[in-house]
């Protein structure tokens, strides 16, 4: 896994983001694995609602899939979703981080996100990592690690 924020730039529901240009501020980059569904909602709903705060702190936030964009406008009006989302279609940024990972369900295997958050300081160094995540309490928990920087 990369510990600095690989040199990427990505498409986004807000236009491209390059994550070196991010670099001067802090930033969280969630990764989930697909628009739409049960606990990746839940996910995108809890950084929405805590956004204002991630923002007071200077903290920009950014969540992360395979989806194309079309699909992340398309989930960001039908849920309300304001913390701008980013399309890693080819899987290079989920690679370098680490969270491009074997998973598997009913029996079957195949490759996916594995649900991950990574905080990066001013200088886009990883300063706290959490892997597996379970939703619940995360972005709260997140907010939290972001305080301290």
């Amino acid at each position: 896994m990369s510990e600095k924020a690989p040199d990427i730039t990505l498409p986004g529901t807000s236009g491209d983001v390059s994550l070196s240009a991010l670099k001067g501020a802090p930033f969280v980059l969630f990764f989930y694995p697909r628009d739409d569904t049960s606990g990746c909602t839940k996910e995108n709903e809890a950084f929405t609602a805590l956004q204002p705060e991630f923002e007071a702190l200077g903290v920009k936030v950014y969540g992360v899939s395979k989806d194309s964009i079309a699909s992340h406008e398309k989930f960001m009006a039908k849920k309300s979703l304001t913390v701008p989302l980013l399309s890693d279609e080819a899987t290079d940024l989920c690679e370098q981080m680490g969270v491009w990972k074997e998973k598997s369900m009913y029996g079957k295997t195949f490759m996916g996100i594995e649900r991950s958050t990574f905080l990066f300081d001013a200088e886009g160094t990883v300063v706290k990592a959490w892997r597996k995540v379970k939703v619940p309490g995360h972005a709260e928990e997140v907010l939290e690690a972001a305080k301290g920087l």
